[in-house]
């Protein structure tokens, strides 16, 4: 079945009135793009992300539009006419189911990390080579290994001695991280994100690879100022991994070193060109010393452990 994915162009400020016209049409299911929202999420999220995409930001510069599909039969046609007839400035591209469903999936293919690892969307067959496979469902969690933030990381780990260890992700979003620690041979991993999503997509993740239960736990809630939760996630890990932003590393820094058992290694990326010395200086005033850096694509990452 082909489907009329329709565009109607409008003013921010003439979207509901739009949208309440469409739904005298018969229109259903629609998506609302719209450059005021785009600014205002942005605004009062800001703590949580450095960096925003220029091509995402260009996506929505200037744009107000109402977005809606319809069958490619008489009847999508004849509700296409009708828009056009009152006035809406509405563009029409023909879409096949399978293109629909299924195309997205053409930009996510499987990667290879430091010399073990390769990330494996769940729908491939694992490369040859001899590679660990960490499985992976692509969705709106962070975190799919073709971040640099996350390669780097992965990278750290997949240089580490990893057999048996306890490890806590701060921030783990999809659970990649955490996941491949345990491919590599960790014992247990326990994770944690201020997303409520998170750990339904963790675990769903930990799933594809085998693993379950209290081997992978993953809480929602925020370290920072939740002194409960700092407690239930308890300490004497292994490795602590932190893969967020520098504005939440740099207050998180102080927590990190109750979490680490001595000799334990803490990985943290997320940290934009410009904000490097920042964060170490606040990793090294909560007395950790960092043992190694990284940089890609105007990112850095640091491998630190306790200070002597």
């Amino acid at each position: 079945m082909k489907w009329l994915e329709i565009s109607i162009k409008t003013r921010s400020s003439d979207i509901d009135a739009l949208c309440e016209r469409l739904e005298e049409m018969g229109v259903g299911g629609m998506v609302i793009e719209d450059e005021n929202d785009f600014r205002a999420f942005l605004e009062n999220n800001r703590e949580y992300w450095d960096y925003v995409d220029e091509e995402l930001e260009a996506q929505f510069r200037g744009l107000s539009r109402v977005k809606f599909y319809a069958a490619d039969d008489d009847e999508g046609r004849a509700l296409l006419a009708q828009i056009r007839r009152e006035g809406y400035d509405a563009a029409d591209a023909l879409i096949d189911d399978e293109n629909w469903e299924n195309n997205w999936r053409e930009h996510y293919v499987p990667i290879e990390i430091g010399e073990k690892l390769v990330i494996v969307p769940e729908w491939e067959d694992a490369p040859e080579g001899g590679r660990i496979p960490v499985r992976l469902d692509p969705g709106l969690i962070f975190g799919t290994g073709s971040h640099a933030t996350t390669r780097m990381c992965l990278e750290f780990l997949d240089a580490l001695p990893l057999a048996g260890a306890r490890v806590l992700d701060l921030g783990c979003g999809s659970g990649i991280l955490g996941i491949a620690a345990l491919c590599l041979g960790a014992a247990s991993v326990t994770g944690c994100d201020i997303d409520p999503k998170s750990p339904d997509v963790a675990c769903a993740n930990a799933a594809l690879n085998g693993f379950a239960g209290e081997i992978f736990r993953i809480l929602a809630g925020d370290v920072i100022k939740d002194t409960a939760l700092r407690r239930e996630l308890g300490d004497g890990y292994d490795i602590v991994l932190c893969n967020i932003v520098s504005d939440v590393i740099i207050p998180l820094a102080e927590y990190i070193p109750a979490f680490l058992k001595p000799g334990g290694v803490v990985i943290t990326s997320g940290i934009i060109e410009g904000r490097e010395d920042e964060v170490a200086a606040a990793l090294q005033k909560a007395g950790l010393s960092i043992i190694e850096s990284r940089a890609s694509e105007d990112w850095h990452a640091f491998k630190c452990g306790h200070s002597s």
